[in-house]
């Protein structure tokens, strides 16, 4: 049997493997506001399931906060927070950003919990620090108004992301020193939901590239495309080892996404329907994740977070699923 690390990384490289890597993930509110609070319910979640690979799941605004956001949880079944108050409304307050530090305030805890969570497992088990791209941080810092500030003040918002991908970067070398493993890098902004692809040539790849750029020495970085009608065929030249996107609720599936981008590929798992799923339905859409690909080149993982209300008994029933026979 391989372990953890070893079943990771013959995915990665496309090699066989016993069984292929399984992970779910899903968010902790109201513990996820300090280092310690985050690290112990990671621990806890993960010592229940014993997932191949941890995805460490900090606040989604965990990148506002430093920068004078404020945030409440009202009960998102997602487990997201709320944010009330927003430090960008205005074209000319991307100008104003100014640098924050990385080992003070909101940013230090999330690096500290990735520190908190490798060394209680000892290094055996990837820990993926997750990251936002710039042009996502700047999607939360401003309610979404960066998509009307960009077409009117292209200038200003430039500078802004230049300060936010210099806080992003330090972020993601930070946590690397500190004892991640890897990346979860995610762009919500990647799809034409949003944006022409033009406009993400212009204020997402640059800015995702100079990230990535400092991220590596990351071991696992895992590429997460958020929304419908994702930028796929762009992105997937991002140097990352593998990616994730919703590939049970828009183009492509996994195993185009694999044949496409040629590259290691996560998902099979709806992550909306899998709360009100029984077990058997969920350990049916592993199979057939796994059977997609026959094994190789692919871990079994949700589209995106799973709802907090998701049994655990259908969270086994997936684990168990992937892990029941040999490929």
């Amino acid at each position: 049997m391989l372990s953890h690390w070893e079943r990771v990384e013959a995915a990665l490289r496309g090699a066989e493997v016993d069984v292929p890597p399984v992970s779910l993930w899903r968010h902790f509110p109201e513990r996820d506001q300090t280092a310690e609070d985050l690290a112990a319910a990671t621990l806890e979640w993960q010592r229940a399931f014993d997932f191949d690979f941890v995805k460490l799941m900090p606040p989604g605004d965990y990148p506002t906060i430093d920068w004078g956001a404020e945030s409440v949880y009202r009960g998102s079944p997602g487990g997201t927070r709320e944010t009330v108050r927003y430090p960008v409304t205005s074209p000319e307050d991307w100008a104003r950003l100014a640098p924050v530090p990385v080992d003070r305030g909101m940013n230090r805890e999330v690096v500290e919990a990735a520190r908190l969570v490798n060394e209680a497992l000892h290094g055996e088990v990837p820990v993926l620090q997750t990251v936002f791209s710039p042009l996502t941080v700047a999607m939360k810092l401003s309610a979404g108004r960066v998509i009307e500030h960009l077409r009117e003040r292209p200038d200003l918002v430039h500078q802004g992301l230049a300060v936010i991908s210099e806080v992003t970067r330090a972020v993601a070398q930070a946590s690397l020193d500190r004892g991640a493993a890897g990346l979860f890098f995610a762009t919500q902004c990647a799809t034409t939901d949003l944006l022409t692809l033009e406009e993400y040539r212009a204020f997402g790849v640059p800015y995702d590239l100079q990230v990535l750029e400092a991220a590596a020495g990351s071991r696992f970085t895992l590429l997460h495309l958020h929304g419908q009608g994702i930028m796929f065929e762009e992105l997937a030249r991002y140097p990352v080892h593998a990616l994730n996107w919703h590939d049970r609720r828009t183009w492509p599936s996994l195993a185009e996404g694999q044949r496409l981008s040629g590259r290691c590929v996560v998902g099979g798992i709806d992550e909306r329907a899998i709360a009100t799923m029984m077990p058997a339905e969920a350990a049916a859409q592993a199979r057939d994740a796994v059977a997609q690909l026959d094994g190789r080149q692919m871990m079994v993982a949700p589209g995106c977070v799973i709802p907090i209300a998701t049994p655990e008994a259908t969270v086994r029933a997936v684990v168990d699923a992937v892990r029941s026979g040999r490929v």
